[in-house]
């Protein structure tokens, strides 16, 4: 069964989608048989199928792309039908010829199979008349306005909630790789450690395009959406920490690789390692707050129970009060803390606010 694997979705689509989707095609079908006494309206019932998406704005696309595709396939079709008949090799040149001014206007995947199936099924089951042709321009208009209007009375998705989930795994990812980096500096560990810690760093590059990709299909759903206006600041807050945690996605991943390039377990000895430990600790504890001081409430994905790094920090309150400053580093490790003491400024001025931000 492994050949059919390719056929089923990772997810169902929700249930709610296909009962909208039902209403919409008996609604076109229905409005068709009233308006143009038309006994099979299928046009009208293709058009509500392929127009309602998971998003308004995608229905709205969806509805000229299939309108468009329509009235050029009908066109095509009626004009070849005058001229040469319905024969098969007719239908084939259409086919073609359909394809071909798809590619010559430019026109989306979705025009463009589109044309030649409305061409196909002109040719194939109606007569060449102007009247039948403008009939299924019609009856294409109304399956795509159906299909539009159902998608946006019956509960829009607002898809902020799985945009917030995952910026808050990248936060709290952000946060637990600078707590192992913190580990790391404190007691000696081995290469294969080393090699995890690096392999969960570089995982936040899937994890930043993941919430970058969530927040544009969040950014989709509330356009044209009744309920659309409510949400588009928790929307703006999101973007505006995503764009911040990036930066510290790239500072992360350096200083992992510096880590387990340079590691020697005698760092932990260092005194100067040992304060770069500390503010990697408050950087991480930092970092878990930045969802509530960017939105005002904590996201999912991010820990409630953040613990004080000290007795005398609360939970609740950022870490990263100064710069550390190292006047002479140990000429052992030099290269390793210079690198480290680079990337850990600009972490601090990510989340505390500073001239880059």
């Amino acid at each position: 069964m492994r050949q059919f694997a390719s056929l089923r979705a990772s997810a169902r689509s929700p249930l709610l989608q296909v009962l909208k989707t039902s209403v919409a095609a008996v609604s076109a079908w229905l409005l068709s048989n009233l308006l143009l006494q038309q006994p099979l309206p299928i046009f009208a019932a293709i058009a509500a199928l392929l127009v309602v998406q998971p998003s308004v704005n995608q229905s709205l696309a969806k509805g000229i792309e299939r309108s468009i595709g329509v009235i050029l396939g009908v066109v095509i079709a009626y004009s070849a039908g005058l001229a040469f008949g319905n024969a098969s090799w007719v239908v084939l040149a259409v086919i073609v010829v359909s394809l071909l001014v798809a590619w010559a206007l430019k026109l989306t995947p979705g025009s463009s199979n589109q044309i030649p199936i409305s061409a196909m099924l002109v040719l194939a089951i109606g007569a060449q008349t102007p009247e039948y042709s403008i009939e299924r321009i019609l009856e294409t208009i109304i399956g795509a306005v159906a299909g539009l209007v159902i998608n946006a009375l019956i509960v829009p998705p607002v898809l902020v909630a799985p945009a917030r989930l995952a910026v808050g795994r990248l936060e709290a990812s952000v946060a637990s790789s600078l707590q192992r980096l913190s580990a790391a500096l404190r007691s000696p560990v081995g290469s294969p450690e080393l090699e995890l810690m690096m392999t969960a760093a570089r995982e936040l590059r899937p994890l930043q395009a993941k919430a970058d990709d969530e927040l544009d299909r969040a950014e989709e759903s509330l356009t044209f959406n009744p309920r659309g206006s409510r949400h588009r600041i928790t929307i703006e807050q999101d973007r505006a920490l995503l764009l911040r945690l990036s930066t510290l996605v790239t500072r992360t991943i350096g200083m992992t690789r510096a880590v387990r390039d340079n590691y020697d377990p005698a760092l932990v000895e260092d005194p100067t390692v040992s304060r770069i430990a500390v503010e990697l600790d408050r950087a991480a504890h930092d970092v878990r707050l930045m969802a509530v001081t960017v939105g005002g409430t904590r996201r999912a994905g991010v820990p409630s129970d953040t613990a004080p790094i000290t007795a005398e920090v609360p939970a609740e309150v950022p870490a990263l009060t100064a710069p550390l400053v190292i006047a002479a580093p140990s000429p052992r490790n030099w290269v390793l803390v210079g690198s480290l003491l680079e990337d850990l400024r600009r972490v601090r001025e990510e989340i505390i606010g500073g001239p880059d931000v």
